[in-house]
């Protein structure tokens, strides 16, 4: 039998509009690193207010997706490689993830409310079976067996295969 290997990405949209506690507090650490950080990027003599306007006249301020997300990391190993809000087809709610990546969607050092961040997490190598009735199935374990045990996640917004690795 031929297994293909796969990734899956889960992202998560950080706005003021977030409930969680989590969220919270990311949203406000990624917006106080985000005006510090968006200070060696801009000009004294023509600030720009938003990460759009930042990111048009200086290109190296695309550096800030990286140093914002360093705000976040701390809450992100609190999670010990378990994003819970995506739940399994038995109601298990843990997603594996290896690692991450923090995007600025656009923020304003001016005005928090536009502070708009996603991150997204990448999960280690899957083995992918195919979709079954709307529902990835896959299995940790990777190494070549005929056993293997299987998790059912539903195919969903914000989830999706992020990278292929098959056989010849």
């Amino acid at each position: 039998m031929k297994i293909t290997k796969i990734k899956l990405a889960y992202r998560i949209v950080i706005d003021n509009s977030s409930a969680l506690l989590w969220d919270k507090y990311v949203f406000e650490d990624t917006f106080k690193e985000y005006q510090m950080q968006s200070q060696q990027f801009n000009s004294e003599s023509n600030p720009k207010n938003t990460f759009r306007e930042l990111l048009s006249e200086n290109e190296k301020a695309n550096q800030l997706h990286f140093l914002t997300g360093i705000a976040a990391s701390g809450y992100v190993e609190q999670l010990k490689g378990n994003f819970h809000r995506v739940t399994d087809v038995l109601g298990n709610n843990y997603f594996p993830f290896i690692n991450y990546q923090l995007d600025i969607i656009n923020t304003d050092i001016t005005d928090p409310s536009k502070h708009k961040i996603g991150i997204t997490f990448y999960s280690p190598l899957l083995n992918y079976f195919g979709i079954i009735e709307g529902n990835y199935l896959i299995s940790k374990n990777t190494e070549n067996s005929n056993e293997y045990e299987t998790i059912m996640f539903p195919v969903q917004h914000n989830l999706s295969i992020c990278y292929i690795q098959t056989e010849d």
